[in-house]
């Protein structure tokens, strides 16, 4: 397995599903809304989300709006953060996350874990 890797999972949303509910997507996740989710795939330009409550939304927050030197998160990290905008064109939800943590150790964000107090 590589470093990097394209949402294929299974459990991921399919194209044809993110296509279909795409209206659906939009009116559930209007600009700004606050929303969590799990890294489905990893590339050089940033992370691939599926966001919670809806299942068939694919989020994308790109590297350049993340903090000078960032590292994607790896694959299965729980993210949080807020919508910046829509790719109709592509059918992606565009994020902009809270914390991206580093390539050392992964900050989690998701429910009940606790947050490291040092980074090594």
């Amino acid at each position: 397995m590589t470093e990097y890797t394209w949402p294929t999972g299974v459990g991921d949303p399919t194209p044809e599903g993110i296509r279909r509910a795409w209206p659906a997507t939009v009116a559930a996740l209007p600009v700004g809304a606050a929303v969590t989710g799990k890294v489905i795939g990893r590339q050089p330009f940033g992370v691939f989300v599926q966001i919670h409550g809806v299942p068939d939304a694919v989020g994308l927050a790109e590297v350049f709006a993340a903090p000078h030197g960032t590292v994607p998160p790896p694959v299965g990290f729980a993210i949080s953060g807020n919508v910046v905008s829509h790719a109709d064109h592509n059918y992606q939800v565009r994020l902009r996350l809270k914390d991206w943590g580093d390539e050392r150790v992964p900050v989690p964000l998701w429910p009940n874990n606790a947050l490291p107090t040092a980074r090594p």
